[in-house]
């Protein structure tokens, strides 16, 4: 079993070219399965959250056990990346894996609301490993040229997980109890484990500085108290209360602080240097725009249709097929064309028109609109989507050099991470104030009382409303999902304008033919030779 070697500055031979898919299969396997694992957990966890209180109780601390996650993968997802560029990736990612199945043991073994919250910190902490170390080892292996041809693999996990996730959660909970809600990752984790560990081989490294410890701690703090200000604000806390004020304030001044100090840091976190790249900066921006689009949709989508199109609560993540198989099918276009053809740009722009489209056709939906007719808007969306998902990590490690990978994988997933947070946050603000606007105007008094502690009714409170409540409620909803969906619409103008300007850089694993958008040194800095695998 051989280790990952260099390749000489031309292109691969021919013979090993021709190896290198079946070479890097069984590790591919193992990395999708640990994709899985970061994704999956969260939509099962949420499926069993109300038997959890039942079980546990600290219904008042119930945010907390999403929150706690959320924010320690958030943090540790650049650090993760750093570690990895320094130490070597399947160390790092390794220890991620561990880190969350310990995580998740424990989360099962729970006895309280407190230890929970504790126990999904320590999860999301080795979570924010898992989704870099796919993408960065990805990078390692596959040249970017040869990298569209796995697009496919990758969106069809993440659209398993959304889809899969609801219905494995309800399965889970209601035969095995809900700790099994966790257990689940452990089996599922050792095989990944025991993959990666017998067949990854990557050169060892060993980084002369030090870890960044003082530019952890600021880019901790800034992460941490964004998240917050997303997450409580209009919800927990009022938008101008004092409280998410200081936040702002803190987050603020420990990002500012962060920056400056990664300019003086002998190893820093996050190398400054890479936002030099325009197309780097410009894929950061797209990823985050994504995010925020993503988010907002899979969250509101889901809503709109049980409380306005009666569907069923349990097959949530069935109500997403169209836009999931939609963004499932261009992703696998998308990936065999720029394999094919070495070109890419097409794709920011194609998917910017699609979801700025689908997001805009989705904003007229309306308490008579059937679900033939939002499935189709959905799917326009989801084809947008499909065209950004995996380009965009495509492009952004293309831009830097071999010693960043880990850097630019961290950083692209942290940009579309926070895009999820600011978009969840501020779509969902937008639709809460819409919805008690509607019902105040539809149902008066009652309306108001309505939905006062929440504008997001389940199931059960919605049929307990009376008839005229519950059409009050139907429009309300509508009402509010069309100004959220009209936002996204116009945030996703962005994505558009940001996509004309990306330079086409040669992708590296294929005939670096001059280009006439590649004439800057910075903008081809990424262009080394990718390593050449061979048989693992």
């Amino acid at each position: 079993m051989a280790d990952t070697q260099t390749a000489d500055t031309g292109p691969a031979e021919p013979e090993q070219s021709e190896k290198q898919p079946k070479s890097v299969r069984v590790v591919l396997l193992a990395l999708m399965i640990a994709m899985m694992l970061a994704m999956l957990d969260n939509m099962i966890v949420g499926t069993a959250m109300p038997t959890i209180v039942g079980d546990l109780g600290g219904l008042e601390h119930l945010s907390w056990v999403v929150t706690g996650y959320t924010l320690a993968t958030a943090a540790s997802t650049p650090v993760w990346g750093k570690i990895g560029d320094m130490y070597g990736r399947k160390g790092a990612f390794l220890g991620s894996i561990v880190i969350f199945l310990i995580g998740s043991a424990l989360s099962g073994m729970a006895q309280g609301m407190g230890e929970l919250i504790a126990f999904r910190a320590v999860q999301g902490l080795g979570a924010g490993g898992l989704m870099v170390g796919v993408m960065a080892i990805i990078g390692d292996l596959i040249p970017p040229r040869e990298r569209g041809k796995y697009q496919g693999m990758m969106a069809g996990v993440m659209a398993l997980a959304m889809i899969g996730g609801p219905l494995v959660g309800g399965t889970i909970t209601d035969n095995w109890g809900w700790r099994w809600s966790f257990y689940i990752n452990l089996p599922l984790g050792a095989v990944a484990l025991a993959l990666v560990s017998a067949v990854l081989h990557l050169p060892k490294k060993r980084a002369k500085a030090g870890i960044d410890y003082l530019g952890v701690t600021l880019l901790t703090v800034g992460i941490t108290a964004i998240v917050l200000v997303t997450t409580w604000g209009g919800t927990e806390y009022a938008w101008t209360s004092a409280r998410i004020m200081e936040l702002t304030a803190l987050g603020v001044v420990a990002l500012v602080g962060f920056v400056f100090w990664q300019t003086k840091a002998a190893e820093p976190v996050v190398p400054l240097h890479i936002f030099k790249n325009r197309n780097f900066t410009l894929m950061s921006l797209i990823g985050f725009i994504t995010g925020f689009v993503m988010f907002g949709a899979t969250l509101f989508l889901p809503l709109y249709q049980q409380a306005v199109q009666g569907a069923s609560a349990t097959n949530s993540g069935l109500l997403l097929l169209p836009m999931l198989g939609a963004m499932l099918v261009t992703s696998m276009v998308a990936g065999r064309v720029t394999t094919g053809s070495g070109r890419y740009k097409v794709f920011p722009i194609v998917g910017g028109v699609l979801m700025i489209a689908g997001l805009y056709l989705m904003s007229l939906m309306d308490t008579g609109t059937t679900r033939l007719t939002s499935g189709i808007y959905m799917a326009v969306l989801g084809a947008g989507m499909g065209c950004l998902m995996q380009i965009t990590m495509l492009v952004a490690q293309n831009s830097v050099e071999m010693k960043d990978m880990g850097v630019a994988s961290s950083s692209t997933t942290l940009f579309r991470t926070l895009g999820s947070s600011f978009g969840v946050a501020v779509m969902g603000a937008l639709f809460n104030n819409r919805v008690q606007d509607v019902m105040s105007e539809r149902a008066g008094a009652l309306g108001k009382g309505i939905t006062e502690k929440s504008a997001q009714l389940d199931a059960a409170s919605l049929a307990k409303l009376p008839a005229a409540a519950r059409e009050a409620y139907q429009h309300a909803v509508s009402a509010g999902t069309h100004s959220a969906f009209l936002l996204g619409s116009a945030i996703a103008v962005l994505v558009l304008i940001a996509a004309f300007f990306v330079k086409e850089v040669p992708l590296r694993g294929g005939p670096q033919k001059p280009s006439a958008d590649s004439d800057s040194e910075s903008d081809s800095a990424g262009a080394v030779p990718a390593p050449v695998i061979e048989a693992v």
